[in-house]
């Protein structure tokens, strides 16, 4: 969660009797990423009367994709929901993804918005657009119209939790894991209250993620460009020589003009995608961490309840409930708040 001081008592008040219900130990991990506002106050106050609410304070605003990937490293929990503050994402449905997952075996429940009427037609244009390009870059096993609302089985989490991505995107990541996966729809309400910390320049940085995070298709669509530029080369060579044979070599001058300024444009599109891909080595090769842990209160409390759930970043909470048909996992020892999670509990993260 990011700057979320106004839906806070919302959230609260739609999670917790949710969870309540589901009869079963569990862990609310909030990931404050980096607030502003009176988000950390006011989670520090809901503590009192909960329990069962764990806060992860992040030191910076960190991102939506990072302030995730703090709460999946941290979750404790055999079955993990990861949802966002904003309630556009229903709580109500986090009991039908357990009891899917429970029913069929199933590692990962993908909440599914069949209706997003409350969005403006730019945000569905966009987000319908965006959907097409990653199936079509990275197949049809990444789910039309899933966001970030999810159920990962313990399984799932330490899986993605093992993989080396810095950029993560898990709208990506999490289908090409392929586990068992099943779907819940719902219809994506609006905001209760407070404003969207997701604008467009976010928007455009998870679709640019997203293509070269996972596909090397731009890599190929430059060359693709360079053999069109080389083509209409070819063409302007034969043009200025037959102008030049029949001495019509001035009015040659506008179709030279356009054809320098094609090229041009072509170089500079090829040169921007391979200064993409070489910036995501060069944050690779540094290996730095995506986020810093300022405070976490299982820490400081010394206890931390055998199940949880984790969180989106921007903005973002979520909910984790424990296997109920199992035996639960051991609680994370308490340590040092700016270390990451235990040795037992990383099996590979970074930070």
């Amino acid at each position: 969660m990011y700057n979320e001081e106004e839906v806070l008592p919302a959230l609260v008040n739609r999670l917790r009797p949710v969870l309540a219900g589901l009869g079963v130990p569990y862990e609310v991990v909030a990931v404050d990423d980096g607030s502003t506002d009176r988000t950390a106050a006011l989670l520090d106050a809901f503590r009192l009367g909960w329990p069962e609410l764990r806060v992860i304070g992040l030191r910076r605003n960190s991102g939506h994709q990072a302030a995730l990937t703090a709460g999946l490293d941290r979750a404790v929990g055999a079955y993990v929901v990861s949802i966002d503050a904003d309630l556009q994402d229903p709580p109500e449905k986090i009991p039908d993804m357990l009891v899917l997952a429970r029913a069929d075996h199933l590692d990962i429940v993908y909440g599914i918005r069949a209706d997003r009427a409350s969005d403006t037609g730019f945000k569905r244009w966009t987000a319908g657009l965006y959907y097409r390009l990653v199936r079509r870059l990275a197949g049809p096993s990444v789910p039309a119209q899933a966001g970030d609302f999810r159920l990962l089985s313990r399984a799932a989490v330490d899986a993605l939790k093992a993989l080396p991505d810095q950029q993560r995107v898990y709208r990506l990541l999490v289908p090409w894991l392929g586990f068992p996966s099943g779907e819940v729809t719902y219809e994506r309400a609006p905001r209760p209250a407070g404003q969207s910390k997701y604008p467009l320049g976010r928007m455009i940085r998870l679709a640019v993620d997203s293509v070269t995070g996972f596909s090397a298709a731009p890599l190929r669509i430059a060359t693709w460009l360079g053999g069109v530029a080389f083509l209409v080369c070819l063409g302007l060579m034969v043009y200025t020589l037959s102008a030049h044979a029949f001495q019509h070599t001035v009015p040659g001058w506008t179709s030279l003009f356009i054809g320098v300024l094609f090229i041009g444009a072509v170089q500079l599109v090829c040169v921007g995608l391979l200064g993409e891909y070489v910036g995501r080595i060069y944050t690779a090769v540094q290996n730095r961490p995506t986020y810093f842990v300022g405070h976490d209160t299982a820490a400081t409390s010394g206890t931390a309840t055998a199940t949880a759930t984790t969180t989106a970043g921007t903005p973002g909470t979520a909910a984790m409930t424990a296997d109920p048909g199992g035996p639960l996992p051991a609680a994370a020892p308490a340590g040092d708040a700016d270390s990451p999670a235990p040795p037992a509990q990383r099996l590979g993260q970074r930070s």
